[in-house]
């Protein structure tokens, strides 16, 4: 991500999931970007955005991109007076350097198109409880792919729930190149789902 912080100075990279995203072209394994309404934007002389939640979202709108490279995403909690909340998701809220690509990445270029903007700041996505039960139901949304291309996939295990550090284990089966395509975005989509979790391993089947 350090191409996001320091001046965006390259393109988001092709996820190597891109032949499963071709194969759900409705529905999209992995975080997309949200689509702006059409709303006119009003922007002063000296080419500042006023300080509206639509103007906010547009700012995200050109980040976004970068993020969902890395895995993760942005969404704006809300607006109090001049101060920003965001929610760093899947990949960047789990990271440990979430708040340098808030503070160096984010709320840098919030603040260079919307000057009004005073402070930004990060809360906690809870997301759901990490438990066999909801991780079933994320693996389930990628389950009918695997069968059409020949894999399976099951959980092994939850481990260290209760620690800073709680971990997902997988077994995957079957193989060629559409199988193995998945299993990043496996790993995407769950953390994404329940920001805690730090880790998923895929033991042998």
């Amino acid at each position: 991500m350090l191409g996001f912080l320091f001046g965006f100075s390259h393109k988001p990279r092709r996820s190597s999931s891109f032949a499963f995203h071709s194969f759900q072209n409705r529905q999209h394994i992995c975080c997309q970007p949200t689509r702006l309404k059409n709303t006119r934007v009003q922007v002063s002389s000296n080419g500042a955005l006023p300080l509206t939640k639509e103007n906010v979202e547009q700012v995200l709108e050109e980040l976004r991109p970068y993020l969902i490279a890395d895995g993760g995403n942005v969404s704006l909690v809300g607006i109090d007076g001049a101060t920003v909340r965001l929610s760093l998701e899947g990949a960047c809220g789990s990271c440990p350097s979430s708040t340098v690509t808030l503070r160096m990445g984010i709320e840098t270029r919030l603040k260079e198109k919307i000057p009004e903007i005073e402070a930004v700041i990060q809360e906690e996505t809870m997301g759901p409880e990490l438990n066999e039960q909801n991780v079933d139901n994320v693996l389930d949304e990628v389950r009918p792919f695997l069968k059409i291309a020949g894999g399976k996939i099951e959980l092994v295990g939850i481990y260290g729930t209760d620690s800073p550090s709680p971990s997902v284990s997988l077994k995957m089966s079957g193989g060629g190149a559409a199988v193995d395509s998945v299993r990043l975005e496996i790993i995407h989509r769950l953390k994404r789902n329940f920001p805690k979790l730090v880790n998923v391993h895929y033991v042998k089947a």
